[in-house]
Protein backbone atom coordinates (compact mmCIF):
# COMPACT_ATOMS: atom_id res chain seq x y z
CA UNK A 1 0.00 0.00 0.00
CA UNK A 2 2.76 2.41 1.01
CA UNK A 3 4.82 1.98 -2.21
CA UNK A 4 1.74 2.66 -4.31
CA UNK A 5 1.07 5.94 -2.48
CA UNK A 6 4.70 6.94 -2.83
CA UNK A 7 4.66 6.18 -6.56
CA UNK A 8 1.41 8.11 -7.02
CA UNK A 9 2.84 11.12 -5.19
CA UNK A 10 6.00 10.98 -7.29
CA UNK A 11 4.01 10.83 -10.54
CA UNK A 12 1.79 13.69 -9.41
CA UNK A 13 4.86 15.74 -8.59
CA UNK A 14 6.38 14.96 -11.95
CA UNK A 15 3.19 15.95 -13.78
CA UNK A 16 3.00 19.16 -11.76
CA UNK A 17 6.57 20.16 -12.54
CA UNK A 18 7.81 19.34 -9.01
CA UNK A 19 10.19 16.52 -9.86
CA UNK A 20 13.27 18.68 -9.44
CA UNK A 21 11.93 19.95 -6.13
CA UNK A 22 11.49 16.36 -4.90
CA UNK A 23 15.04 15.48 -5.93
CA UNK A 24 16.43 18.61 -4.25
CA UNK A 25 14.61 17.80 -1.00
CA UNK A 26 15.97 14.25 -1.10
CA UNK A 27 19.55 15.53 -1.62
CA UNK A 28 19.22 18.00 1.24
CA UNK A 29 17.90 15.20 3.48
CA UNK A 30 20.81 12.85 2.69
CA UNK A 31 23.39 15.65 3.01
CA UNK A 32 21.93 16.69 6.35
CA UNK A 33 22.18 13.12 7.67
CA UNK A 34 25.84 12.87 6.61
CA UNK A 35 26.77 16.20 8.16
CA UNK A 36 25.10 15.27 11.46
CA UNK A 37 26.85 11.90 11.41
CA UNK A 38 30.22 13.57 10.81
CA UNK A 39 29.57 16.01 13.66
CA UNK A 40 28.71 13.13 15.99
CA UNK A 41 31.91 11.31 15.01
CA UNK A 42 33.96 14.47 15.58
CA UNK A 43 32.38 14.97 19.02
CA UNK A 44 33.05 11.34 19.91
CA UNK A 45 36.75 11.63 18.96
CA UNK A 46 36.90 14.93 20.82
CA UNK A 47 35.79 13.18 24.00
CA UNK A 48 38.02 10.13 23.53
CA UNK A 49 41.28 11.78 22.40
CA UNK A 50 43.35 14.78 23.35
CA UNK A 51 44.12 17.48 20.77
CA UNK A 52 47.62 16.10 20.23
CA UNK A 53 46.29 12.57 19.74
CA UNK A 54 43.72 13.83 17.22
CA UNK A 55 46.47 15.54 15.25
CA UNK A 56 48.53 12.33 15.17
CA UNK A 57 45.49 10.33 14.06
CA UNK A 58 44.58 12.81 11.33
CA UNK A 59 48.20 12.94 10.19
CA UNK A 60 48.19 9.17 9.71
CA UNK A 61 44.91 9.32 7.82
CA UNK A 62 46.27 12.12 5.62
CA UNK A 63 49.35 10.09 4.72
CA UNK A 64 47.15 7.14 3.74
CA UNK A 65 44.90 9.33 1.61
CA UNK A 66 47.70 11.46 0.14
CA UNK A 67 47.91 11.14 -3.62
CA UNK A 68 44.43 9.74 -4.13
CA UNK A 69 42.21 11.46 -6.70
CA UNK A 70 39.75 14.08 -5.50
CA UNK A 71 42.09 15.58 -2.88
CA UNK A 72 40.38 13.55 -0.16
CA UNK A 73 43.13 14.36 2.34
CA UNK A 74 42.75 18.13 1.86
CA UNK A 75 38.99 17.89 2.25
CA UNK A 76 39.37 15.81 5.39
CA UNK A 77 41.84 18.25 6.92
CA UNK A 78 39.69 21.26 6.05
CA UNK A 79 36.57 19.61 7.52
CA UNK A 80 38.41 18.66 10.71
CA UNK A 81 39.88 22.18 11.02
CA UNK A 82 43.44 20.84 11.23
CA UNK A 83 46.55 22.22 9.56
CA UNK A 84 48.57 19.33 8.09
CA UNK A 85 52.19 20.09 8.94
CA UNK A 86 53.51 17.05 7.06
CA UNK A 87 52.46 18.78 3.85
CA UNK A 88 53.10 22.44 4.63
CA UNK A 89 56.17 22.72 6.88
CA UNK A 90 59.26 24.29 5.35
CA UNK A 91 61.78 21.54 4.75
CA UNK A 92 65.54 21.53 5.27
CA UNK A 93 66.02 21.42 1.50
CA UNK A 94 64.30 24.79 1.10
CA UNK A 95 66.60 26.37 3.67
CA UNK A 96 69.64 24.82 2.02
CA UNK A 97 68.64 26.04 -1.45
CA UNK A 98 68.58 29.61 -0.16
CA UNK A 99 71.99 29.22 1.45
CA UNK A 100 73.40 27.76 -1.75
CA UNK A 101 72.08 30.77 -3.70
CA UNK A 102 74.02 33.06 -1.38
CA UNK A 103 77.17 30.98 -1.74
CA UNK A 104 77.00 31.02 -5.52
CA UNK A 105 76.51 34.78 -5.62
CA UNK A 106 79.48 35.26 -3.28
CA UNK A 107 81.63 32.98 -5.41
CA UNK A 108 80.75 34.95 -8.54
CA UNK A 109 81.47 38.22 -6.75
CA UNK A 110 84.86 36.98 -5.53
CA UNK A 111 85.75 35.70 -8.98
CA UNK A 112 84.94 39.03 -10.64
CA UNK A 113 86.76 41.02 -7.96
CA UNK A 114 89.87 38.85 -8.30
CA UNK A 115 89.87 39.65 -12.02
CA UNK A 116 89.42 43.36 -11.28
CA UNK A 117 86.27 43.54 -13.40
CA UNK A 118 84.01 45.13 -10.83
CA UNK A 119 83.70 45.70 -7.10
CA UNK A 120 80.16 44.64 -6.41
CA UNK A 121 78.10 41.47 -6.94
CA UNK A 122 77.42 40.71 -10.62
CA UNK A 123 73.98 39.95 -11.93
CA UNK A 124 72.87 36.71 -10.23
CA UNK A 125 72.78 33.73 -12.54
CA UNK A 126 72.04 31.04 -9.98
CA UNK A 127 69.18 28.70 -10.74
CA UNK A 128 65.90 29.18 -8.92
CA UNK A 129 63.16 26.57 -9.14
CA UNK A 130 60.32 27.65 -11.41
CA UNK A 131 62.35 30.36 -13.17
CA UNK A 132 62.44 28.73 -16.62
CA UNK A 133 60.25 29.73 -19.53
CA UNK A 134 58.16 27.34 -21.64
CA UNK A 135 61.28 26.22 -23.53
CA UNK A 136 63.20 25.44 -20.33
CA UNK A 137 65.49 28.48 -20.65
CA UNK A 138 66.24 30.34 -17.44
CA UNK A 139 64.95 33.88 -17.30
CA UNK A 140 67.72 36.52 -17.08
CA UNK A 141 67.95 39.01 -14.23
CA UNK A 142 67.61 42.70 -15.03
CA UNK A 143 69.30 45.37 -12.90
CA UNK A 144 66.70 47.80 -11.51
CA UNK A 145 68.69 49.74 -8.93
CA UNK A 146 72.42 50.00 -8.32
CA UNK A 147 73.55 51.88 -5.24
CA UNK A 148 76.68 51.70 -3.13
CA UNK A 149 75.24 49.35 -0.50
CA UNK A 150 72.19 48.08 -2.32
CA UNK A 151 71.61 46.19 -5.59
CA UNK A 152 68.16 45.28 -6.88
CA UNK A 153 67.37 42.92 -9.78
CA UNK A 154 64.17 41.53 -11.20
CA UNK A 155 63.11 38.92 -13.75
CA UNK A 156 59.71 37.94 -15.17
CA UNK A 157 57.86 34.99 -13.72
CA UNK A 158 56.89 32.79 -16.69
CA UNK A 159 53.19 32.59 -17.41
CA UNK A 160 52.33 35.66 -15.33
CA UNK A 161 52.53 39.46 -15.52
CA UNK A 162 54.65 39.53 -12.36
CA UNK A 163 58.33 39.73 -11.48
CA UNK A 164 60.60 38.00 -9.01
CA UNK A 165 62.94 40.38 -7.19
CA UNK A 166 66.38 39.91 -5.70
CA UNK A 167 68.30 42.26 -3.41
CA UNK A 168 71.93 42.05 -2.38
CA UNK A 169 72.89 44.55 0.31
CA UNK A 170 75.28 45.37 3.13
CA UNK A 171 74.94 47.01 6.54
CA UNK A 172 77.91 47.92 8.72
CA UNK A 173 76.33 49.65 11.73
CA UNK A 174 74.23 46.82 13.21
CA UNK A 175 74.91 43.18 14.04
CA UNK A 176 73.45 40.23 12.16
CA UNK A 177 71.78 38.99 15.35
CA UNK A 178 69.97 42.32 15.87
CA UNK A 179 68.85 42.52 12.24
CA UNK A 180 67.62 38.91 12.27
CA UNK A 181 65.73 39.26 15.55
CA UNK A 182 63.95 42.46 14.49
CA UNK A 183 62.61 40.66 11.41
CA UNK A 184 61.24 37.80 13.49
CA UNK A 185 59.78 39.75 16.40
CA UNK A 186 56.11 40.22 15.51
CA UNK A 187 55.31 42.38 18.54
CA UNK A 188 58.11 44.85 17.81
CA UNK A 189 57.09 45.11 14.16
CA UNK A 190 53.65 46.33 15.20
CA UNK A 191 55.45 49.30 16.78
CA UNK A 192 57.84 50.30 14.00
CA UNK A 193 55.71 49.41 10.96
CA UNK A 194 52.70 51.74 10.75
CA UNK A 195 51.20 49.76 7.87
CA UNK A 196 50.62 46.62 9.93
CA UNK A 197 46.97 46.11 10.85
CA UNK A 198 47.39 42.65 12.29
CA UNK A 199 50.34 40.30 12.72
CA UNK A 200 50.20 37.19 14.88
CA UNK A 201 51.47 33.64 15.05
CA UNK A 202 48.61 31.18 14.44
CA UNK A 203 50.35 27.86 15.00
CA UNK A 204 53.83 26.46 15.54
CA UNK A 205 55.28 23.15 14.41
CA UNK A 206 57.14 21.38 17.22
CA UNK A 207 59.07 19.23 14.72
CA UNK A 208 60.73 21.89 12.56
CA UNK A 209 60.02 25.16 14.37
CA UNK A 210 58.03 26.44 11.39
CA UNK A 211 55.32 28.97 12.26
CA UNK A 212 52.09 29.97 10.53
CA UNK A 213 51.36 33.71 10.69
CA UNK A 214 48.40 35.87 9.74
CA UNK A 215 49.46 39.30 8.52
CA UNK A 216 47.15 42.13 7.45
CA UNK A 217 48.68 45.26 5.94
CA UNK A 218 47.46 48.57 4.54
CA UNK A 219 47.77 49.08 0.78
CA UNK A 220 47.88 52.45 -0.99
CA UNK A 221 44.49 54.15 -1.29
CA UNK A 222 42.03 53.32 -2.84
CA UNK A 223 43.03 49.63 -2.74
CA UNK A 224 41.71 47.26 -0.09
CA UNK A 225 44.08 46.10 2.62
CA UNK A 226 45.80 42.79 1.89
CA UNK A 227 46.08 39.81 4.18
CA UNK A 228 48.63 37.01 4.05
CA UNK A 229 48.60 33.59 5.68
CA UNK A 230 52.10 32.18 5.43
CA UNK A 231 54.45 29.69 6.98
CA UNK A 232 57.97 30.73 7.93
CA UNK A 233 61.04 28.96 9.24
CA UNK A 234 64.42 30.26 10.29
CA UNK A 235 67.73 28.55 10.85
CA UNK A 236 71.17 29.50 12.10
CA UNK A 237 73.99 27.61 10.41
CA UNK A 238 76.91 28.07 12.76
CA UNK A 239 79.23 25.93 10.64
CA UNK A 240 78.78 28.01 7.49
CA UNK A 241 78.32 31.26 9.46
CA UNK A 242 74.91 32.03 7.91
CA UNK A 243 71.35 32.78 8.95
CA UNK A 244 68.33 32.05 6.77
CA UNK A 245 64.62 32.90 6.90
CA UNK A 246 62.19 31.31 4.40
CA UNK A 247 58.47 32.15 4.07
CA UNK A 248 55.69 31.16 1.66
CA UNK A 249 51.92 31.41 1.48
CA UNK A 250 49.70 28.60 2.81
CA UNK A 251 46.05 28.00 3.68
CA UNK A 252 45.06 27.57 7.32
CA UNK A 253 41.60 26.45 8.49
CA UNK A 254 41.53 28.88 11.42
CA UNK A 255 42.03 31.91 9.13
CA UNK A 256 39.25 31.90 6.51
CA UNK A 257 39.17 34.57 3.84
CA UNK A 258 37.55 37.81 4.99
CA UNK A 259 35.50 40.17 2.81
CA UNK A 260 37.31 43.09 4.47
CA UNK A 261 40.65 42.18 2.88
CA UNK A 262 42.09 40.81 -0.34
CA UNK A 263 43.82 37.49 0.35
CA UNK A 264 47.28 37.16 -1.22
CA UNK A 265 47.67 33.50 -2.10
CA UNK A 266 50.94 33.64 -4.02
CA UNK A 267 53.88 34.79 -1.90
CA UNK A 268 57.48 33.64 -1.36
CA UNK A 269 60.42 35.19 0.45
CA UNK A 270 63.93 33.97 1.26
CA UNK A 271 66.54 35.98 3.15
CA UNK A 272 70.08 34.83 3.86
CA UNK A 273 72.47 36.78 6.10
CA UNK A 274 76.25 36.36 6.03
CA UNK A 275 78.11 38.07 8.93
CA UNK A 276 81.35 39.79 8.02
CA UNK A 277 82.84 38.38 11.23
CA UNK A 278 80.42 36.97 13.80
CA UNK A 279 76.72 37.15 14.66
CA UNK A 280 77.41 39.74 17.38
CA UNK A 281 79.77 42.11 15.56
CA UNK A 282 78.65 44.92 13.28
CA UNK A 283 78.62 44.19 9.57
CA UNK A 284 76.96 41.66 7.27
CA UNK A 285 75.76 41.00 3.72
CA UNK A 286 72.25 39.82 2.96
CA UNK A 287 70.44 38.31 -0.01
CA UNK A 288 66.67 38.73 -0.28
CA UNK A 289 64.61 36.97 -2.97
CA UNK A 290 60.95 37.92 -3.08
CA UNK A 291 57.80 37.49 -5.15
CA UNK A 292 54.07 37.80 -4.57
CA UNK A 293 50.85 38.49 -6.42
CA UNK A 294 49.05 41.42 -4.74
CA UNK A 295 46.07 40.91 -7.09
CA UNK A 296 45.85 44.48 -8.32
CA UNK A 297 44.20 45.66 -11.53
CA UNK A 298 47.14 47.91 -12.36
CA UNK A 299 49.35 47.25 -15.40
CA UNK A 300 52.57 45.32 -14.98
CA UNK A 301 54.78 48.40 -15.08
CA UNK A 302 52.75 50.03 -12.26
CA UNK A 303 53.09 46.99 -10.01
CA UNK A 304 56.78 46.78 -10.84
CA UNK A 305 57.26 50.44 -9.92
CA UNK A 306 55.43 49.99 -6.59
CA UNK A 307 57.49 46.95 -5.64
CA UNK A 308 60.78 48.42 -6.85
CA UNK A 309 60.24 51.56 -4.77
CA UNK A 310 58.54 49.84 -1.86
CA UNK A 311 61.22 47.22 -1.25
CA UNK A 312 64.07 49.69 -0.57
CA UNK A 313 61.73 51.69 1.67
CA UNK A 314 60.85 48.60 3.69
CA UNK A 315 64.48 47.52 4.05
CA UNK A 316 65.42 51.00 5.24
CA UNK A 317 62.60 50.94 7.79
CA UNK A 318 63.83 47.55 8.96
CA UNK A 319 67.36 48.91 9.23
CA UNK A 320 66.22 51.96 11.21
CA UNK A 321 64.13 49.77 13.53
CA UNK A 322 67.24 47.66 14.17
CA UNK A 323 69.29 50.76 14.95
CA UNK A 324 66.57 52.00 17.28
CA UNK A 325 66.45 48.70 19.10
CA UNK A 326 70.23 48.76 19.43
CA UNK A 327 70.68 52.39 20.54
CA UNK A 328 67.63 52.70 22.76
CA UNK A 329 67.93 49.15 24.11
CA UNK A 330 64.38 48.27 23.10
CA UNK A 331 63.61 44.75 24.23
CA UNK A 332 63.54 42.41 21.24
CA UNK A 333 63.22 38.67 21.59
CA UNK A 334 66.46 36.85 20.87
CA UNK A 335 65.32 34.06 18.58
CA UNK A 336 68.82 32.74 18.06
CA UNK A 337 69.50 32.10 21.75
CA UNK A 338 65.93 31.13 22.57
CA UNK A 339 65.85 28.29 20.07
CA UNK A 340 68.77 28.01 17.67
CA UNK A 341 67.56 25.76 14.87
CA UNK A 342 70.75 24.17 13.63
CA UNK A 343 70.62 22.56 10.23
CA UNK A 344 70.34 18.79 10.45
CA UNK A 345 73.28 16.52 9.70
CA UNK A 346 71.41 15.29 6.61
CA UNK A 347 71.10 18.82 5.22
CA UNK A 348 74.76 19.54 5.98
CA UNK A 349 75.77 16.32 4.23
CA UNK A 350 73.73 17.41 1.20
CA UNK A 351 75.47 20.78 1.22
CA UNK A 352 78.93 19.23 1.52
CA UNK A 353 78.13 16.83 -1.31
CA UNK A 354 77.07 19.67 -3.60
CA UNK A 355 80.21 21.60 -2.70
CA UNK A 356 82.39 18.61 -3.62
CA UNK A 357 80.63 18.31 -6.98
CA UNK A 358 81.47 21.93 -7.74
CA UNK A 359 85.16 21.45 -6.96
CA UNK A 360 87.25 21.28 -10.07
CA UNK A 361 84.71 23.20 -12.17
CA UNK A 362 85.41 26.69 -13.52
CA UNK A 363 83.53 29.46 -15.23
CA UNK A 364 83.47 33.12 -15.96
CA UNK A 365 55.83 52.92 -2.62
CA UNK A 366 54.21 51.34 0.15
CA UNK A 367 54.06 47.67 -0.41
CA UNK A 368 55.20 45.72 2.63
CA UNK A 369 57.23 42.57 2.94
CA UNK A 370 57.17 39.86 5.58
Amino acid sequence: MFPRRLLAAWLAGARGGGLLALLANQCRFVTGLRVRRAQQIAQLYGRLYSERARRVLLGRLWRRLHGRPGHASALMAAFAGVFVWDEERIQEEELQRSINEMKRLEEMSNMFQSCGVQHHPPEPKAHTEGSEDSEGKEQPWEMVMDKKHFKLWRRPIPGTHLYQYRVFGTYTDVTPRQFFNVQLDTEYRKKWDALVIKLEVIERDVVSGSEVLHWVTHFPYPMYSRDYVYVRRYSVDQENNMMVLVSRAVEHPSVPESPEFVRVRSYESQMVIRPHKSFDENGFDYLLTYSDNPQTVFPRYCVSWMVSSGMPDFLEKLHMATLKAKNMEIKVKDYISAQPLEMSSEAKATSQSSERKKEGSCGPAQIEYA
